[in-house]
């Protein structure tokens, strides 16, 4: 299956001083199929997020090439864009306050689709489909979004968002404001828009037991890079980077079978303001080596489908505590 989305080089740099330069990040490349999920994994800071809005043309990147279904997305004007932007949708991490207060469930859903110009007699057909869609009884057709739960509050956000069947979506951090029992249920309502609709999703998060429930493939960033990138379940039982190691260690799986697997790794995240030309992690790293003070580790294959960013990479899996 071909590529639906091609992300190449992709940098993005803010001025904050004459003299600092912050690269919130830092020559980021991977693809997406169609009706695929890649999970956008890291700490708060790494710069998914923004990954996600320079994709989007929602900010504009300072370097590299977003290509979708072999447009090149950053070379298109503001007229170009526009016409695109029904193809292309994001869904925020915060659902109430994604959401305008004064227009009901259905207006809202109707209102991406009213830009686009569909008609008005389809639209309230949509509307219907979409809520739908994600679990919204009619009843909640008149309700505004003080009316609803969180959970109904992220369901009005999606059915959104995908009001214009775009084939690509980006869900930044859309469970990270709901409670466990909610989180599952939006992660169903997912899975099955996607099925239905083969909608591709980019899901950013810092959550990795959620990422791991949605996504075929998980990119793993830190301070702007990625680091690791693989099919999920290599990445969940094999890490061959050790900041990726550390964060599956850091995070508690409800399952006996699975041991405790402790891997540290210490210090302070180094800023991005003006950063090295050296590997991101090397100053907290554990097996780091003088080489990786030389120059940023290219990405390389490991195994089929298995990338790393480290150039001790079989030493990872040996070093049980490093």
């Amino acid at each position: 299956m071909s590529n639906m989305l091609e992300v190449k080089d992709l940098t993005k740099i803010f001025v904050i001083a004459k003299d600092a330069n912050l690269i919130a990040v830092n020559n980021v490349s991977f693809s997406l199929k169609r009706g695929e999920t890649l999970g956008l994994v890291g700490e708060s800071g790494s710069g998914k997020t923004t990954v996600g809005r320079c994709i989007l043309r929602l900010i504009e990147p300072t370097e590299g090439r977003v290509v979708l279904d072999g447009q090149e997305i950053t070379e298109l004007d503001a007229n170009q864009l526009r016409d695109l932007r029904a193809n292309m949708q994001l869904v925020f991490q915060d659902p109430f306050g994604s959401l305008n207060p004064r227009l009901t469930v259905s207006q809202t859903i109707d209102e991406p689709l009213k830009l686009h110009g569909m008609k008005s007699d389809k639209r309230g057909e949509r509307v219907r489909e979409m809520m739908s869609l994600v679990g919204l009884d009619e009843h909640f057709y008149h309700y505004y979004p003080a009316d609803l739960t969180a959970s109904e509050q992220q369901r009005t956000g999606i059915a959104r968002a995908l009001a214009t069947k775009p084939e690509f979506v980006v869900l930044d951090e859309p469970t990270s404001m709901l409670d466990p029992s909610a989180r599952a249920e939006i992660l169903d309502v997912l899975k099955k828009i996607q099925q239905e609709l083969g909608t591709a999703y980019i899901f950013i998060s810092h959550d990795l037991t959620s990422v791991a429930k949605i996504s075929d493939r998980i990119a793993i960033m830190y301070l702007g890079h990625i680091v690791e990138h693989a099919p999920t379940e290599v990445i969940m039982e094999s890490q061959r980077h050790p900041y990726s190691r550390a964060l599956l260690s850091a995070v508690l799986f409800p399952d006996p079978a699975r041991p405790p697997d402790p891997y540290v790794i210490e210090g302070e995240i180094p800023t991005a303001i003006n950063p090295k030309p050296e590997c991101p992690l090397y100053g907290r790293c554990p097996i780091r080596e003088d080489a990786c003070k030389e120059a940023v580790p290219p990405m390389v294959e490991i195994e089929s489908d298995h990338f790393s960013a480290c150039r001790r990479w079989r030493d990872v899996a040996a070093n049980t505590q490093p």
